[in-house]
């Protein structure tokens, strides 16, 4: 199985790349990045690309994938409408129109999250624009699963880039447990995350393409 990850040097990215590379049925992982991301295996190719709106130039480097899981984004804190807009809705039409031309069946799995508006009319503007992401990405001709993960705990040493996440992981780490008991519907890993981003590759389309937390741990154990 080839597939192709994008964000994978983010904390939910790290997760997947992971999940990708101790699953013997992965042959190849092709890392979509801007930086190296300074990580050694046989099967993982990183693919440098500076502009996320047009995926022309490496083309055929996505060609003939299986699957691709879409782990990039950004936190709305501090930024303009139009700009979040531009990094989470077209970057990830971008992507999804270059890994699937010419390629109708491959999986594409794109992690938006709880709280993700799909009627795009609520009042907070992450969650619209998130909403009008899944929908566009539903519409298109792929099998699309939207992943709408609530809190997501980093294991195995996956850490996110943001500084004030990373501050609020290390305060908080230590309550995982206890959410995991009075909020199990919420809550999941980004290990389970991977691993059910593999699993719904082996449902061939089916199953529901709009993912919580319970049918991530469910399909992620």
């Amino acid at each position: 199985m080839k597939v192709i990850v994008f964000g994978a040097s983010g904390m939910v990215g790290q997760g997947v790349l992971r999940a990708c590379l101790d699953d013997p049925a992965v042959t190849e992982v092709v890392a979509v990045v801007r930086k190296p991301l300074k990580r050694s295996d046989q099967r993982l190719r990183e693919v440098a690309h500076q502009d996320f709106t047009d995926f022309s130039a490496v083309a055929g480097e996505l060609a003939g994938a299986d699957a691709c899981f879409y782990c990039l984004g950004v936190s709305s804190a501090g930024r303009g409408e139009a700009e979040y807009e531009r990094v989470t809705y077209e970057y990830a039409l971008a992507a999804a129109r270059a890994v699937t031309a010419g390629n109708p069946e491959l999986t594409f799995t794109y992690v938006s999250g709880e709280g993700t508006d799909s009627s795009e009319r609520g009042r907070s503007a992450w969650a619209r624009i998130k909403g009008r992401t899944e929908n566009a990405l539903l519409s298109m001709d792929m099998r699309a699963y939207m992943f709408r993960p609530g809190w997501i705990q980093p294991v195995h040493g996956e850490t996110s880039r943001t500084r004030w996440y990373r501050v609020l992981y290390s305060l908080t780490g230590w309550l995982y447990p206890v959410l995991r008991r009075v909020a199990a519907g919420h809550v999941t890993t980004t290990e389970s995350l991977g691993r059910a981003m593999l699993a719904v590759v082996r449902l061939d389309g089916g199953g529901p393409h709009i993912l919580h937390s319970p049918e991530i741990n469910r399909l992620g154990a």
